[in-house]
């Protein structure tokens, strides 16, 4: 299936897996990548050295294009930028929008950039940027998250930007896709079905809490922000203001990490920056990272946050990511001649 995005960034399908933190490692990205789609390593939750490890893993797996997303507001943005020009990176994703000047210097290497986006304003301004496209993720999308739908968001997106539009949020198979591509998008982005692959590191006992789950709450208790994520015993305490106890488990995690107190305040500073927080959400707010670890790598539900579409109440399955992507295909193609049927019959 050929569209702006195939076009753009040499994939075979138009369906993009997410840069998950902890999930999106090399693993999974060489899957996705493999199968046709376009895979994103995260990075946000790499260090540098571990960041380049896993683009040369990926390289050696697959001469399939993928992309590798980091934090635009992290300290060493510009370094990182650095290494994915450095590694012939094929495309750069980014969480929230990045300074203009990073963007000329992707462009300037040949390196796609595509930030992920909440609302329509901030594509303009990307889009006015240089950006090659855009995610638009609406409020069915998992971790943070916005308040408008994506069927309200996404018209809007592609109404108001002449760069591809990547829709996120509430996809999971090929008559999401259709439904994307009538609305003028160029394929799909999506995170909680990846997460629940085969292919996907997520240790099974989590994996399993997924599968069982019916209802996702969006807390601003994780880190400040609007943040989807499965409702568990962890974030009820959260919901119901038992910050100090949640603080606590995660500074345990954090003393496993190795940081510093004086280091988590710094990052817990940085966070602030712009945010209406206490204190106690700043201290909160650093340790997210270590909350999604305990709960993606050492499996521990009950001290980590889970974070979830709304779509993760239909899936109960674990295909491989080339299982899952032959599937949507299949699925897109049967309903686009359907369609066609459809019409003709009319």
């Amino acid at each position: 299936m050929r569209t702006a995005l195939t076009d753009l960034v040499g994939c075979r399908y138009p369906i993009v897996q997410t840069g998950m933190g902890y999930v999106a490692g090399a693993r999974l990205v060489t899957a996705t990548s493999k199968a046709g789609g376009l895979g994103i390593i995260a990075a946000a939750t790499l260090t540098t050295d571990e960041m380049t490890t896993a683009i040369r893993e990926v390289r050696d797996r697959t001469d399939a294009p993928f992309g590798v997303n980091i934090r635009a507001d992290a300290d060493d943005a510009s370094d990182r930028v650095t290494i994915m020009i450095r590694e012939g990176v094929p495309v750069a994703s980014f969480a929230l929008a990045p300074r203009p000047e990073l963007i000329a210097r992707l462009k300037d290497a040949g390196v796609v950039t595509i930030p992920s986006v909440g609302a329509r304003r901030h594509a303009e301004k990307v889009a006015a940027w240089g950006a090659d496209a855009v995610i638009v993720q609406g409020g069915e999308g998992g971790g943070h998250t916005g308040p408008i739908p994506t069927t309200v968001l996404l018209p809007q997106v592609v109404d108001a930007v002449d760069i591809p539009v990547i829709a996120a949020g509430g996809f999971s198979d090929g008559r999401g896709l259709v439904a994307a591509l009538a609305y003028g998008a160029a394929g799909i982005a999506m995170g909680t079905r990846f997460l629940l692959t085969s292919d996907s590191p997520v240790p099974d006992e989590v994996k399993k809490e997924y599968q069982a789950a019916t209802d996702t709450v969006v807390t601003t208790r994780v880190d400040g922000v609007p943040h989807r994520v499965l409702r568990t015993p962890f974030i009820d305490k959260l919901e119901r203001g038992r910050l100090l106890r949640a603080l606590l488990n995660a500074a345990r995690l954090r003393d496993l990490s190795g940081l510093s107190w004086a280091a988590m305040l710094r990052e817990g500073r940085r966070m602030r920056h712009g945010r209406d927080l206490t204190w106690a959400q700043v201290l909160q707010a650093a340790n997210t990272p270590m909350m999604l670890r305990s709960a993606m790598v050492d499996g521990r539900a009950d001290l980590g946050v889970l974070a979830a579409g709304q779509v993760v109440a239909t899936l109960g399955d674990l295909p491989s990511c080339a299982e899952l992507i032959d599937r949507i295909m299949a699925e897109a193609t049967a309903v686009l001649a359907r369609l066609g049927q459809e019409n003709a019959a009319t």
